[in-house]
């Protein structure tokens, strides 16, 4: 039996103080229709929660972009989604090892597919493969149409660089490293308990929307099923839901 005791005494503490959390969604990899995509879009009409998908430019498909239409949030997944970084480091489709304006170039490129595709259920989001973006590239994104950043972990400002917003997210229910299933549910609930106690005390920025990320490609029945129950707890408890268009002028 789940134990959500200490999440929702958390919860409590947030009504009690009159606190709301404002809630996304972002879900990486999309290039085409399938499945896994129905179900993703089917439990975000279920939850009544927006599913902003990240679209790799290179592989998207004219299929994925009828099936968005007016009704998806569409953010630019890099432009490939391949490692270009040196053997023995991190994976990073835009690290440290290429050159900042090179890299813009291919963003640049990449939006320009993604406007002729998804028009404006497009977003000027950038979500860098891997959740990793050199330093040095960052403060050109507005030079390639882009004028927000998510990567993972809380934002440590509410803007990256000069004219380019952070909205990140916060909780990944897939245990990458491990079973590559979903991690145990009580550690996720333990992490959620975290970070809303964190914010609630100032010790990271509760303006910024809470993020959950998905992979829907991956999932297995767990972690469809760890993904909507902890989207629905919050959203039960009074968690808003965001649609970023929202937030896109914060910068």
């Amino acid at each position: 039996m789940t134990d959500w005791a200490a999440l929702d005494r958390e919860l409590a503490l947030w009504r009690a103080e009159g606190r709301v959390l404002p809630l996304w969604w972002r879900d990486d990899d999309a290039v085409a229709p399938s499945p896994a995509l129905d179900r993703l879009l089917e439990m975000s009409d279920k939850l009544s929660l927006p599913v902003h998908l990240a679209v790799i430019p290179a592989e998207a498909t004219r299929a994925l972009a009828s099936l968005c239409r007016d009704t998806v949030p569409v953010l630019q997944h890099g432009w490939a989604h391949h490692n270009h970084a040196p053997d023995g480091e991190k994976k990073a489709e835009f690290g440290t090892d290429r050159p900042a304006p090179a890299m813009c170039d291919e963003l640049s490129h990449g939006a320009s597919r993604l406007r002729a595709l998804f028009g404006d259920d497009l977003l000027p989001v950038l979500v860098p493969p891997w959740n990793r973006i050199s330093c040095n590239l960052v403060p050109l994104l507005p030079q390639a149409g882009l004028s927000a950043l998510s990567t993972f972990t809380p934002r440590k400002a509410a803007t990256a660089a000069p004219g380019v917003v952070q909205i990140n997210t916060h909780l990944d229910p897939i245990d990458w490293r491990g079973t590559r299933s979903a991690v145990a549910f009580e550690a996720l609930i333990g992490q959620l308990t975290r970070d809303l106690a964190q914010r609630r005390m100032g010790a990271t920025d509760g303006a910024e929307p809470y993020g959950v990320l998905t992979h829907h490609l991956v999932h297995d029945p767990a972690i469809w099923s760890a993904a909507e129950a902890l989207l629905a707890r919050l959203l039960d408890a009074g968690a808003q839901p965001v649609h970023l268009r929202a937030h896109l002028k914060e910068g």
